[in-house]
């Protein structure tokens, strides 16, 4: 058995892990699915004093009352940033495996901001409407970036997220590297730089395990057999020999 941590993206839930949650319990692993402070089934928490170290802290917590020892923490999109600030708050040792799925791979002293420029008018990066204030809506769920057939669920499911959760940076000491098992998928089904710049970095490095995927950027909905095999297999990968 494996315990496994999965961190959800930007304006979603826990919820969004169902698909591959049920299939790591059909097998027998541990599976936690937090939603992060003030989204979705938390909103009622929403506030603009809510920041990326909310979230880093919403899952550092998580680890430090269920007394998690040894697991596979796990990020999709935005969840990178929450998962890399992770890293740095848990005992060494913890973290067995990590895996980035379609998910940012934040240097130090970077912000989500700095790789996904946020704007006021129409232009490329994320569009924040003046009415927005402290938050930024979810972006339309339209395929192929999303998969078509779950994109009216996502529209509804979504929530608006506070922008200092983009535009806090993260700092690093280098708990990363010191991770055995280092996985990071991405999705080849729709063209999206701001993402595809972190597969780029990692794809030749012998430290990381790189898999790409032929679907939209939710690939824990649009595949998530695949999605399972490729945690199940990090999960081995950062088993300590016998």
């Amino acid at each position: 058995m494996t315990t496994f941590v999965l961190v959800h993206g930007a304006w979603s839930g826990g919820w969004i892990w169902r698909r591959v949650a049920d299939r790591l319990r059909a097998h027998g692993h541990r599976v936690f699915t937090p939603t992060l402070t003030g989204l979705t089934d938390r909103s009622h928490l929403l506030s603009r004093n809510i920041t990326l170290s909310t979230h880093i802290l919403d899952i550092t917590n998580l680890v430090k009352w269920e007394e998690l020892d040894r697991f596979v923490l796990v990020g999709h999109s935005y969840g990178g940033m929450v998962i890399t600030g992770v890293t740095e708050k848990v005992p060494p040792g913890a973290i067995t495996a990590i895996v980035y799925i379609d998910a940012m791979l934040p240097e130090n002293g970077k912000s989500l901001a700095d790789y996904a420029p946020l704007r006021r008018e129409p232009a490329p990066g994320f569009a924040i409407p003046p009415e927005a204030d402290y938050l930024i809506p979810p972006i339309p769920a339209t395929p192929p970036r999303m998969n078509p057939k779950d994109a009216p669920w996502m529209d509804r499911q979504r929530t608006w997220q506070p922008i200092a959760t983009f535009t806090e940076p993260v700092h690093l000491t280098g708990a990363l590297e010191r991770i055995g098992s280092k996985t990071y998928v991405l999705a080849t089904g729709f063209d999206n730089v701001n993402l595809r710049q972190f597969g780029e970095r990692v794809k030749n490095d012998p430290a990381w395990h790189y898999i790409e995927l032929p679907c939209g950027h939710d690939v824990q909905l649009a595949m998530p057999d695949e999605t399972t095999a490729i945690l199940e297999e990090a999960a081995k990968a950062g088993m300590p020999p016998r």
